[in-house]
């Protein structure tokens, strides 16, 4: 029976093979990755938030202030209780006393400390500077020196000596190190706000602070902290379980306190919950935004599929009219392609679903899959394999229905065609378009009003796919009206393009079938590169441009008068701003010398921006500046008592100022006098923060709060998450482009037997093969150069118009643009004429290998 040995006849035909499976593969490959690439979304966002928030924050936190001294070993011990019950460990417990004023140190009483207590902080997490650590407390280094207090002294409150100082530690940097980061109201001494005599004195164990309390007789503790230090969820799943012991540990003490009159000693909280709904938030969005594309995607595998069944029809009609003839009902003939067909599919989408889990980590987010994601993902693909399977069987059974039992496909088949050419698609795909578009304007509206997260919109993130099917469509209306008068050319001078022309206007509708294909896949890939890629150097440029180095702080205006010059481990890293407003400009007081060696450029050219700083010294009436900015109605006034600024170049943007109207100065412009008049010193440098504040705290200059570095200067999930997204549709671009491949090597091959005959015909009637093969290359040429010509413009401009659309934070400057998009398109070129020059290969071996008498008897 034709059923049983169908696996063994389908051997015949390898190509055909081929095709089915890939085209499987990359549809399974396509649907699987939209589920992982959603799920991955919420993972490296988790991890994203898990970054920002402090290390024990990840679970329950209990804390308030003024507990009384009695009350807080109840409340403590309630939670220790509880804990193990709802999977966490031992809290991390924090004890702080109000400020002692008038603690005494060697006879000198006008100290403020404060005396506290961390588990493992004592000696873990703090560095000793000197002594040890025993039965007393450790006091800062920086009262220690500045005052001469050595270890061994016993302080006193009132009288009443507290414990001795066994050791001096050294003060925790402003910020606080990572473990002590939920710690930094209490536990970090800002010396800028604060007394040069305040310190905290840390006790190593809690019976050294009970006794520090007692002796201090305070009646109510200032701040009593209980924290988790649990591992980061990986994936929102995890997260969301974590918050949900976390909840749950909460009302268990809030219970068992409240039954003993204590319901209000402590306050339980959940500082990851808003970090778990931004996560969860993140992947519905990733999800919602790339449904509509997967949905595209499955549905061009499933066309790729009813090709390969076509394909399969005309290589097997002889067969199926004799089995027809015999009786074989359409549903059985339909299962022969199944059965011939069907293992090939199902191993091919078996191995797209298997290649979209092991390449996540090359196109999808950096982030853990979550629970469940593997099996809906294997749900998705298997789906898809009963659709093509489902679809190869019903395309062979309406086919040989309608011409072996009703006789009447050509006349159907011939009203089908017309109504779907004379249809106008190209209509309804620009109104989806212009759809998206004008949804597209309020894109990312919800970040500018506070929303952390750009409010996704999945017709508008459809805009681009549209914009591009609908040109392609366009094409391949043009490409059909052509071809459809392409018999009035009369080139037979150059036989090789006559030819090439008659080919193709005898393939109208594979033609333009690739040229769609191709169109939409190069544009696509096009659009989905260049708006992911643009949202990436957008964050980096802005940060760049807003930070104006890795890292800026605010410091005292002794470091920009010169008062206190720079430490020397900051040396070749690091320069001073100045920044005067007031006067409708911001100026900008810079040294020219060590500006470029610390300073972030983003997008500026820096040997334009080293010229310009070089010619700030330059004499003449007026303070030199560089003009920044595109203002016409900006005043050369400074201010600040400086004289008016006098041009002598000018740049769209500078660090710091952005585009906003301001001047640069030279520091060496401005008098002693002058610098002191200037409000607002920063320094600025390629260092880690806290290289930088504890190198300034060696000098005995204080920073301010206000401290920021490129990491942390901007909420970078938005554009991850615009970047994310559109790198699903650069990978539907890339799926398209092969199915545009395969498509194409399907046409040559179903056109082998003709294409054999004719070009054995002309060889033997005296052209030459490098002319015949010319003439295949200037067909598929012409075919796949008009499809890369179109797809890079559409689908650059697109991107182009797209980026500046899609920034999530536009309020800050420079506006997302598109990047060079020149390597892209050499890289698709070279790949059109690689593939040209394969399927040229393919149609000439059918040439050179066939019989001409075989063919003719044929």
């Amino acid at each position: 029976m034709p059923w049983r040995a169908a696996p063994r006849a389908a051997l015949s035909s390898p190509l055909t093979l081929i095709i089915a499976a890939v085209t499987a593969l990359l549809a399974c490959f396509l649907g699987t990755a939209a589920i992982l690439q959603a799920s991955a979304a919420g993972g490296a966002a988790v991890a994203y938030q898990s970054g920002l928030a402090c290390p024990d924050y990840y679970g329950p936190v209990f804390s308030k202030d003024n507990v009384p001294v009695a009350v807080a070993p109840q409340v403590a011990d309630s939670v220790r209780r509880h804990a193990p019950a709802h999977g966490f460990g031992t809290p991390v417990t924090s004890r702080y006393t109000p400020y002692l004023f008038g603690t005494e140190f060697n006879g000198d009483p006008n100290y403020k400390v404060t005396i506290a207590h961390r588990d493992q902080g004592v000696p873990g997490h703090l560095e000793l500077a000197d002594g040890s650590v025993g039965a007393g407390l450790l006091l800062g280094t920086v009262v220690a020196k500045a005052e001469g207090i050595k270890t061994g002294v016993t302080p006193s409150i009132n009288g009443t000596p507290l414990p001795p100082v066994t050791g001096l530690y050294r003060d925790l940097a402003d910020p606080a190190p990572r473990w002590w980061c939920s710690q930094q109201r209490n536990a970090v001494v800002s010396r800028l706000a604060n007394d040069p005599l305040d310190s905290v004195m840390f006790a190593p164990d809690g019976k050294t602070f009970d006794d520090a309390v007692r002796a201090s007789g305070i009646p109510a503790i200032a701040t009593l902290h209980m924290s988790f230090y649990e591992a980061p969820p990986k994936t929102v799943s995890e997260a969301e379980d974590l918050l949900e012991r976390s909840k749950a540990l909460i009302a268990d003490v809030k219970a068992d306190l409240g039954s003993h009159g204590l319901g209000d000693a402590i306050i339980g909280s959940e500082p990851f919950e808003r970090s778990v709904a931004i996560s969860n938030q993140a992947e519905s969005n990733v999800l919602i935004s790339i449904l509509p594309l997967a949905a595209i995607s499955i549905l061009v595998g499933c066309a790729g599929i009813g090709t390969v069944a076509l394909q399969w029809y005309q290589r097997r009609h002889p067969q199926l009219r004799l089995l027809s003839a015999r009786g074989s009902a359409p549903g059985a003939l339909g299962s022969l392609a199944v059965a011939e067909l069907g293992l090939t599919i199902v191993v091919g989408g078996a191995a797209g679903a298997v290649l979209a889990r092991l390449l996540l980590g090359v196109y999808g987010p950096p982030g853990e899959l979550d629970d469940g994601a593997l099996l809906q993902g294997s749900l998705a693909a298997a789906a898809i394999l009963l659709v093509s399977l489902a679809l190869l069987a019903g395309v062979i059974a309406v086919r040989t229905h309608r011409e072996f039992e009703l006789g009447r496909v050509r006349s159907g088949r011939a009203k089908g065609v017309k109504l779907l050419a004379i249809f106008p698609w190209e209509l309804v795909t620009a109104g989806v378009a212009l759809l998206g578009w004008n949804r597209l304007v309020d894109y990312g509206k919800g970040s500018r009003i506070g929303n952390p997260l750009p409010q996704v919109d999945p017709i508008a993130l459809t805009y681009p796919v549209f914009v591009v099917l609908t040109v392609g469509l366009l094409a391949a209306r043009l490409g059909w009206l052509a071809l459809h008068a392409s018999h009035r050319a009369r080139l037979w001078s150059r036989p090789a393009l006559q030819m090439a022309i008659r080919r193709l206007a005898s393939a109208r509708a594979p033609v333009t079938g690739v040229l769609v294909i191709g169109t939409l896949a190069v544009g696509t890939l096009a659009t989905g590169i260049g708006i992911a890629r643009g949202q990436e150097e957008a964050l980096h440029t802005k940060s760049a441009i807003f930070v104006g180095a890795e890292t800026r702080v605010d410091t005292e205006s002794v470091i920009g008068t010169g008062k206190v010059q720079l430490p020397p481990q900051l040396g070749g890293n690091t320069t001073i701003v100045g920044e005067l407003t007031g006067t409708g400009s911001v100026v900008l007081v810079v040294d020219p010398r060590t500006f470029r060696h610390a300073a972030t450029l983003g997008p500026l050219d820096g040997a334009e921006v080293d010229r310009l700083l070089g010619q700030l010294s330059s004499s003449g009436t007026g303070v030199p500046a560089i003009r920044v900015g595109n203002d016409p109605a900006q005043k050369p006034t400074l201010g600040a008592g400086l004289a008016d600024a006098r041009t002598i170049g000018e740049t769209p943007m500078f660090p710091i100022i952005g585009t906003k109207a301001g001047y640069v100065i030279s520091r060496e412009s401005l008098s002693p006098a002058q610098l002191r008049v200037v409000p607002k010193w920063s320094v600025l440098s390629s260092a880690p923060l806290t290289q930088v504040t504890e190198a300034l705290t060696t000098v005995g200059v204080a920073t301010a709060v206000n401290r920021v570095t490129r990491e942390s200067a901007l909420d970078a999930l938005p554009f991850y998450l615009v970047s994310w997204t559109f790198s699903f549709m650069a990978l539907l671009g890339a799926v398209l482009g092969a199915v545009a491949v395969l498509s194409l090597l399907v046409a040559v091959e179903v056109r082998r037997r003709q294409n054999a005959l004719a070009g054995a015909l002309v060889l033997r009637m005296g052209m030459r093969p490098r002319a015949l093969l010319a003439s295949h290359l200037m067909e598929l040429g012409t075919l796949s150069g008009l499809a890369v010509v179109i797809g890079v413009a559409c689908g650059i401009s697109v991107a182009g118009l797209s980026v500046p659309r899609f920034d999530p934070a536009t309020f800050l400057a420079p506006r997302s643009a598109l990047p060079n998009p020149t390597p892209f398109a050499l890289t698709v070129l070279a790949v059109g004429v690689l593939v040209v020059a394969l399927a040229g290969w393919i149609a000439m071996r059918s040439v050179r290998t066939a019989r001409t008498a075989e063919l003719i008897r044929a």
